[in-house]
C-alpha cells in the first residue's frame, strides 16, 4: 500500500500542490510568528545585557499605586538627589550614579519629528562610563547642548555642531548637537542625552533622580542590597541589578507574548480555513477514485489498508506543506522584523530555535490528517463489488442528521460567545474563541441544507441573463450541496470575522460620535501626538491667546481607594463642568483640597453617598481621606471619578496633561488660528474642533480595522485557493460530461462562462454566510459592551455589500484557470474518459 500511496501522490501533483498551498499559508503565519518573537526576544536580551551591566543595586521610590494603561505619568515618584551622598558612605559602594529619564524626540531638518509613537523616544542625563559611549564629538555640558544617537542623527539630517530642535513634554528646545551616541541595535528607539542638571529641569524635577544605581567594590549584589536597605527611609527601596534587568525583560516579554498570541490567533484561523479545503479536496479525490479503491478491496486490500493509503497521501501533503510553510515563515518573520525595527541599523538577524519547527509540523501535519480522516474512512467503506459497476457514487447520509448536529453546535457556540462577551467564567476570551469556532463549524455543517434555497435564489437570474450556461452553472452548484457548502464555508470564516470587526467599528464610531455631541461642550480639544502627556504650561499659553475665554488642562492618573487601584481625572472644575457638559445628580462641584466626584454607576456599585469619606493613597505614598462631594450622570468624556485638582497636583512630582479643553468667545477659523499660534512652541499638540475630534476617533478605529483585515487576508486567500481547487477537481470529475456538452454544441466560451458562473454563485453564497455570521457576532459584541459606551448598533450596509461583490470577484478570479483548462479539453478524449 505504500507504493499505492506514493503513486497517487505523484499522479495528482497539481491537485495536491493546491491542497498543500492551504497548509503552506497557515503554517507560514504560525512559523513566522514564533521566529519573529524568538528573534525579538533575543535582540532585547542582548540589549538589556548591556544596560546597567555594572549595576549591583538600584535604589528607587516604592510604588504605592500600581500603574495602569490609562496613566500618563510614572506612578513611581522620584528620589531626592541628596540621597546619593548618603549612599556613597555605605561600605562596599564603589560608585553612585543618579539617573534621569523621560520623553524626548528629535525634530529633523524637514520639520517633522523623527518618531512620536511606536519605539521609545528616550531622554536621559549623560553619565560617563554608563550604558552608552560617545561615538564622535563629546558629552553634553550646559543647558544648550545635547547628544543624539547615530541612527536618529541620520534620519534627522543633523551633524555635529548643528542646532537641533528637541521635542519634550514641555516647550520645544533648540540645542547644539555636540556628541553622537553609539547605541547599537535599538530597534527604532531614539536616545537624546543632556547634562544632569538640564535633564532634571527638562525631564523630571530639579534636585531629583528617577533612581540611583550603585556599583559594587567587590561585594555581592545581595549583600550590598541588604546593607543599603538598612540606610533607606521607609518610602525608598533597594533591589539587585539582576532584579532590575529581569524587570525590564519581563515588561518586554509581556509585550512580545501579547503580540505572539495575537499573530498566532490569526495564523490558526488561516489553518482552520485550510482544514475545510483539505477536507473538501480529499472528499473529492476519494469520490473520483471510487472504482480504483473498490478494485483494491477486490484484490484483497483491507479497509484498514485503504484508510492508511488515503491517510498516507494526507501525511505527504502535510509534510510538504509544513516544510514549505516553515521556509515561508522565515521570510514573513524577516518582513515583520524589518517593519518593527523601522530600518534601524545593528539588527542581529533572525533567531532560529526548535520551537517553530515543532509547531509548524505539529500544526500542518495534524490539521491535514484530521481533515483527511473522514474522507479516508468513507473510502474504506467502499464495497469490492463497486469495481464492477460503470457508475459508482459514494453513499450519502441524510441531511437530517446534519441539521440536528449543526443546530446544536451553533446554539451551543452562540451561548459560549454570549458568556465570553459577558465576561462570565475565568477565561472569557477562551470562551469567546471556542464559541466562535463552534458557530463556524455548526454553520458549516448546516451549509448543505442552506445552500439549496440560497443558490436557487442567487442563480435564479442566470438562465435569463446567460441562457443555457447560466442554467447549467446553477444546477452544477446544486448537484452536490456538501461540496458546495465545504467550498463556501472556507470563504465564510474570513469574511465573517472581517464583517464582525466592521460592525463593531461602525457601532463604535456612531457611539463615540453621539457621546461627543452630547457630552463635549468645549469649542476645541488639545491633544498630544507624543506619549505620556504634555506640560500644562501649554494650556496656560492658550488661555492668554486673544478670544479665548477659558482653557482647562485635564490630568489622568491612578490612586488607591479602599486599597484598590482607581483611575481618576482631574483639572479645573469650572472648565471641566462646561467643557464636558457635566450634569450633577446630587452634591456640589466645590471640591476643595479633598473632594471627589463619582458617576452614578460607581456610586451605586460601591454604595457611595454625598459626604462619604474614602481612605486614599497617592502615587507619592501619601495617604488622605477623600470626601465624596457629589455624584454626576455617567459621562464618557470624564470617566467614573473626578479628583480635586488641588489634591492631584499636591501629590504629583511632574504633572502632565493628557488633554486640554478650550472655550472661545467666537468659534471659527480666526479663533482656532489664535489657539494654534499660542502653541507654536509645542509642535506635538493638535487643536481639534468637535467634528475633527470625531474624525480623529474614526481614523484611529479605521486603522485597527485595516490592521485586522490585513491579518485575516491570509484566510481569504486560502479560501480563494480552495475555490480554485474545488473547480479544478470538479472539471476532472466531469470530464466526460464536459465532452458531451461540447459534442452537442456548447461552445468553449459558453463552457467557460458556465464554470465561472458556478464559481461566482458558490463564492457569493460563502460571502453571504460569512456576512450573516459577522453581523450577528458584531451585534452580540455591541450588545455586551453597551454599558461601556458602545450603545449604538450600526450595520455598515455599503461595506457589507462591497464584501458580497468582493466574494463574487474572488469566485470569478478563482474560476479563470479551471475554466481555461475545461475549454481546452479534446472533445473525443473527454467523451472516452471513464
Amino acid at each position: 500500500m505504500t507504493k499505492v500511496t506514493l503513486r497517487n501522490l505523484t499522479a495528482h501533483k497539481l491537485r495536491l500542490a493546491l491542497t498543500a498551498l492551504s497548509v503552506v499559508l497557515g503554517v507560514a503565519m504560525v512559523a513566522g510568528t514564533f521566529i519573529f518573537t524568538d528573534s525579538m526576544s533575543k535582540q532585547f536580551d542582548d540589549l538589556f545585557a548591556g544596560i546597567g551591566k555594572n549595576v549591583a543595586v538600584d535604589v528607587r521610590a516604592k510604588q504605592a499605586v500600581q500603574s495602569g494603561s490609562d496613566e500618563q505619568v510614572s506612578s513611581r515618584p522620584p528620589v531626592p538627589a541628596a540621597l546619593a551622598d548618603e549612599l556613597r558612605k555605605v561600605e562596599g559602594v564603589k560608585d553612585v550614579v543618579g539617573n534621569v529619564g523621560g520623553y524626548a524626540a528629535v525634530i529633523g531638518k524637514n520639520g517633522k519629528t523623527v518618531a512620536t509613537l511606536g519605539p521609545p523616544q528616550m531622554g536621559m542625563n549623560w553619565v560617563n562610563g554608563g550604558d552608552y559611549d560617545i561615538q564622535s564629538g563629546r558629552a553634553p555640558q550646559g543647558p544648550s547642548e545635547v547628544a543624539i544617537d547615530e541612527a536618529t542623527m541620520k534620519k534627522a539630517g543633523y551633524g555635529l555642531g548643528d542646532r537641533a530642535r528637541i521635542l519634550l513634554q514641555g516647550p520645544t528646545q533648540t540645542m547644539t548637537v555636540v556628541g553622537v551616541i553609539k547605541t547599537g541595535n535599538m530597534m527604532g528607539a531614539t536616545v537624546t542625552a543632556f547634562d544632569t542638571a538640564t535633564a532634571q529641569r527638562l525631564l523630571l524635577k530639579p534636585g531629583y533622580f528617577n533612581d540611583i544605581q550603585l556599583v559594587s567594590s567587590g561585594v555581592g549584589e545581595t549583600v550590598l542590597r541588604d546593607r543599603v536597605a538598612r540606610t533607606l527611609p521607609g518610602d525608598v527601596e533597594a533591589i539587585t541589578g539582576s532584579a532590575l534587568r529581569d524587570e525590564l525583560k519581563d515588561d518586554i516579554q509581556q509585550l512580545l507574548s501579547f503580540l505572539q498570541v495575537l499573530l498566532l490567533v490569526f495564523g490558526l484561523i488561516a489553518v482552520f480555513v485550510g482544514a475545510f479545503i483539505i477536507f473538501n479536496t480529499f472528499s473529492m479525490l476519494v469520490a473520483q477514485r471510487t472504482r480504483e479503491l473498490a478494485l483494491l478491496r477486490a484484490i484483497g486490500a483491507s479497509r484498514r489498508q485503504v484508510t492508511r493509503a488515503v491517510m498516507g497521501e494526507a501525511l505527504g501533503v502535510g509534510i510538504v506543506g509544513s516544510t514549505i510553510g516553515l521556509l515561508a515563515g522565515v521570510g514573513l518573520a524577516a518582513g515583520l522584523q524589518a517593519l518593527m525595527s523601522d530600518g534601524s541599523e545593528g539588527s542581529t538577524g533572525l533567531t532560529f530555535t526548535v520551537t517553530p519547527v515543532i509547531w509548524s509540523y505539529a500544526v500542518g501535519v495534524t490539521i491535514t490528517l484530521i481533515s483527511a480522516y473522514f474522507p479516508s474512512r468513507r473510502a474504506a467503506k467502499i464495497a469490492p463489488v463497486a469495481a464492477m459497476r460503470d457508475d459508482v457514487a459514494l453513499p450519502q447520509r441524510s441531511l437530517r442528521r446534519r441539521a440536528g448536529i449543526g443546530s446544536a453546535l451553533t446554539v451551543l457556540g452562540a451561548g459560549l460567545v454570549v458568556a465570553g462577551i459577558a465576561d462570565a467564567g475565568p477565561e472569557p476570551l477562551l470562551l469567546l474563541g471556542i464559541g466562535v469556532g463552534m458557530v463556524f463549524i455548526g454553520v458549516a455543517v448546516l451549509a448543505p441544507i442552506l445552500s439549496k434555497p440560497v443558490i436557487r435564489v442567487l442563480g435564479g437570474v442566470f438562465p435569463r441573463l446567460f441562457g443555457t450556461p447560466g442554467r447549467l452553472a446553477r444546477e452544477n452548484a446544486l448537484r452536490n450541496p456538501r461540496r458546495t457548502a465545504a467550498t463556501a464555508s472556507a470563504l465564510m470564516i474570513g469574511l465573517a470575522l472581517v464583517s464582525a470587526i466592521n460592525v463593531v467599528n461602525s457601532s463604535a464610531v456612531a457611539s463615540i460620535g453621539r457621546s461627543v455631541d452630547r457630552q463635549f461642550g468645549a469649542d476645541y480639544m488639545i491633544i498630544s501626538e507624543t506619549q505620556g502627556g504634555f506640560s500644562p504650561d501649554a494650556i496656560k499659553a492658550v488661555g492668554q491667546a486673544p478670544g479665548v475665554d477659558q482653557a482647562t488642562a485635564m490630568y489622568v492618573g491612578n490612586i488607591n481607594v479602599n486599597g484598590k487601584r482607581a483611575s481618576v481625572l482631574s483639572g479645573d472644575m469650572a472648565g471641566i463642568t462646561e467643557g464636558a457638559k457635566l450634569k450633577m445628580l446630587s452634591g456640589s462641584t466645590d471640591l476643595g483640597a479633598d473632594g471627589l466626584l463619582v458617576d452614578e454607576d460607581t456610586a451605586k456599585s460601591n454604595d457611595y453617598k454625598v459626604g462619604s469619606t474614602l481612605p486614599a493613597q497617592f502615587t507619592d505614598g501619601a495617604r488622605q481621606q477623600l470626601r465624596v462631594a457629589g455624584i454626576y450622570e455617567k459621562n464618557d468624556v470624564i470617566g467614573s471619578r473626578l479628583l480635586s485638582e488641588q489634591a492631584y497636583l499636591a501629590h504629583t512630582a511632574k504633572p502632565l496633561a493628557f488633554m486640554g479643553m478650550v472655550q472661545v468667545a467666537t468659534p471659527g477659523t480666526a479663533s482656532k488660528q489664535a489657539v494654534e499660534g499660542a502653541l507654536r512652541d509645542y509642535p506635538n499638540l493638535q487643536v481639534q474642533d468637535r467634528s475633527e475630534v470625531k474624525e480623529s476617533f474614526q481614523k484611529q478605529l479605521d486603522q485597527v480595522v485595516v490592521f485586522f483585515t490585513i491579518l485575516l487576508a491570509m484566510s481569504i486567500i486560502i479560501a480563494a485557493v480552495g475555490v480554485i481547487n474545488t473547480l479544478a477537481l470538479s472539471v476532472v470529475e466531469r470530464t466526460r460530461e464536459i465532452g458531451l456538452l461540447r459534442a452537442v454544441g456548447v461552445s468553449r466560451r459558453q463552457l467557460r462562462r458556465m464554470i465561472r458562473l458556478e464559481s461566482v454563485v458558490i463564492a457569493v453564497f460563502g460571502a453571504l454566510l460569512g456576512i450573516g455570521i459577522g453581523v450577528a457576532l458584531g451585534a452580540a459584541v455591541q450588545n455586551g459592551l453597551a454599558d461601556q459606551g458602545l450603545d449604538i448598533l450600526k450595520i455598515p450596509v455599503v461595506t457589507l455589500v462591497v464584501y458580497v461583490v468582493l466574494g463574487g470577484v474572488i469566485g470569478m478570479l478563482a474560476a479563470l484557470w479551471p475554466a481555461w483548462r475545461a475549454g481546452r479539453m479534446d472533445v473525443l478524449k473527454a467523451i472516452a474518459t471513464e
